[in-house]
């Protein structure tokens, strides 16, 4: 799908009204530290050093889909409890999030608490009741739907098998859904995916795809089977596949499977991961894409997430400076300078050292790499500098460069040391540097710290400059003279 038209989908979509119905719950984590082991069992001893506490679950779903720039409609059922009330509080901060959390007495309200010791989980303890909700809660949910849907753009049934998602409940979401001519997509839970009827989009994952139909979904292949054997026996009209680092699959009822790759990212934590992807999946088809290109956003989304520590959601700036990197599918040649001035800032949030350096890069040879790899071994994301093709000419001669700018950013950007590539028309990178604040520079050749351009401001904010020695007879101008040598 082209990026232009997946960004506009994001504008579209902004400000639309989705109802959310489901399973509420709040997600405690409890921060630590571990440097011993008990003297009582072979487990480790955490010293708790902070806490936190978000919404999960379709709460989560409502977090990520307000973050996207929707408006969010949520509808659930929490106990009569200190964490249900504690929950509708973190919901009532959230902006664009109207809640409508029915509480039901004599049932705790679900509560995840996980302990994180550096970035590793060490346990997670769920206090809960999955049975079916009673009978009086389940017409105040059923009759909430009915009423917020009418100006709605799409119902997102929300199941985590906690007891929400009753029939009537999903009964409501499709009669409301035919009532008002909008979209019902489901998240499910346990094997009878029956039972959520003729919704529009059903997205199990791929575990949940196998479980439901005793079918492997290891490959392309065995995934293929598994959505033909399902769209024979479901009344859903389609069926989304998240399948983690390998992307989605998808098939409607004409039989056709696709298959959407994602990129490889470094996974940080897979918590709610789930839950971004549907409500990207929900952006998408709001804001007028079709299914293929709603599942372009859900990768792109449920990639950043993944990114990040702890229930995380993702933000429709966020998901715009994927797509306009292509981090969605593998990377583009070079990017503006206000996408990169973003994506610094989104990084820093994210407790990433951001490092930069800069040339020609005209034929890359060993000495830029060099350079390219030490710096990124120092930070944890490389912005490079690249000098436009009038700006080589004017340093170079006429003659150069050998490469355009769109060849030599497109081969810059597919190293895995460079995590973006800005292109600037100027002699010297100054005016980029001041623009982005690295917090590392990083220059190759011989030169001293009082020449090297933008030093001054690096060290200025704290930050650091290194050099990288030459290599020995490896340049750009070398390479020229060695070919033309080579042919004469």
């Amino acid at each position: 799908m082209a990026r232009a038209s997946l960004i506009d989908l994001i504008a579209a979509a902004a400000g639309r009204k989705i109802v959310c119905v489901g399973d509420v719950m709040l997600d405690r984590f409890v921060y630590g530290e571990v440097s011993r082991i008990s003297p009582e069992a072979p487990v480790p001893i955490m010293r708790r050093t902070r806490e936190a506490c978000m919404p999960g679950g379709a709460g989560n779903v409502a977090r990520n889909l307000a973050s996207l720039g929707l408006h969010t409609a949520l509808i659930g059922v929490v106990g009569d409890d200190a964490e249900g009330r504690e929950l509708a509080s973190l919901l009532g901060k959230l902006t664009n999030v109207e809640a409508d959390l029915i509480a039901m007495r004599g049932r705790p309200t679900t509560l995840k608490t996980r302990f994180v010791a550096g970035s590793q989980q060490l346990l997670r303890v769920d206090a809960e009741e999955i049975a079916e909700i009673d009978k009086v809660t389940e017409a105040e949910l059923v009759a909430s739907i009915h009423e917020v849907a009418a100006d709605a753009a799409l119902i997102i049934l929300s199941d985590y098998a906690k007891g929400a998602v009753t029939d009537a409940v999903i009964q409501a979401a499709l009669e409301a859904g035919e009532a008002f001519g909008i979209p019902v997509i489901a998240d499910p839970k346990g094997r009878d995916f029956k039972r959520y009827g003729a919704v529009d989009l059903i997205k199990p994952n791929g575990h949940e795809l196998a479980h439901a139909f005793s079918m492997p979904v290891d490959t392309d292949q065995d995934v293929a089977a598994a959505l033909t054997a399902a769209m024979k026996t479901l009344p859903a009209r389609a069926i989304v596949v998240t399948r983690a680092a390998k992307g989605m699959s998808f098939a409607a009822k004409d039989g056709k499977v696709t298959h959407r790759s994602g990129k490889a990212r470094e996974v940080y934590d897979v918590s709610g991961a789930g839950d971004t992807s549907i409500a990207a999946l929900a952006l998408g088809l709001a804001g007028g894409g079709t299914l293929s290109q709603a599942a372009d956003l859900a990768i792109a989304a449920s990639g950043i997430a993944v990114g990040k520590s702890g229930t995380a959601t993702v933000s429709a700036a966020e998901l715009r400076g994927a797509l306009e990197m292509g981090l969605d599918h593998g990377g583009v040649s070079h990017i503006p300078l206000e996408t990169a001035i973003g994506q610094v800032a989104i990084w820093r949030d994210a407790g990433l050292t951001v490092g930069f350096t800069n040339g020609c890069f005209d034929i890359l040879h060993p000495g830029h790499l060099k350079v390219l790899e030490e710096a990124k071994s120092r930070c944890g994301r490389l912005i490079v500098g690249l000098n436009s093709d009038a700006s080589v000419r004017r340093l170079k001669g006429p003659t150069r460069p050998v490469n355009d700018a769109h060849s030599r950013a497109r081969v810059l950007s597919g190293l895995s040391a460079v995590d973006a590539v800005v292109v600037f028309e100027e002699d010297t990178p100054g005016a980029l540097i001041r623009a982005l604040q690295p917090d590392l520079l990083v220059k190759g050749g011989d030169y001293t710290l009082e020449a090297i351009v933008g030093a001054d401001v690096v060290l200025a904010r704290g930050g650091t400059v290194h050099i990288v020695p030459t290599v020995d007879g490896q340049s750009t101008t070398a390479a020229i003279e060695r070919a033309k040598a080579g042919e004469s």
